[in-house]
């Protein structure tokens, strides 16, 4: 597959650490304590994260997150609706910078 997010790339990001061992140890380090259960689920934390990397738009994280949520249970509708509630969230976070334009334009009298 020839595409910029190759999908075999994502199997090389622990060698993101191969030049800076130290801080990509603290980082995988934190990383991997941050989805253990907690006042979460890991399975929660999966969905919480597919939302968020829509979100931000990382391929990556789709694929990784899709796949992890598959794993931990999760069925192809509620993984549809996590991205409908971040397509929503991102667009309402659009729609709401609105009220600086209408700010503007009422400032100006019209």
């Amino acid at each position: 597959m020839d595409t910029y997010y190759n999908p075999k790339d994502l199997d090389k990001f622990p060698q993101i650490a191969e030049h800076a061992p130290d801080l990509g140890a603290k980082f995988f380090d934190w990383y991997g304590s941050v989805f253990q259960d907690g006042a979460l689920t890991a399975r929660e934390k999966s969905l919480i994260a597919l939302g968020v990397a829509h979100a931000v738009q990382c391929a990556y994280c789709i694929d990784a997150y899709t796949r992890d949520g598959l794993a931990k249970g999760c069925d192809p509708e509620q993984l549809t609706e996590v991205v409908h509630v971040a397509a929503a969230i991102k667009g309402g976070a659009a729609l709401v910078h609105g009220v600086q334009m209408k700010n503007v334009i009422e400032e100006r009298g019209m």
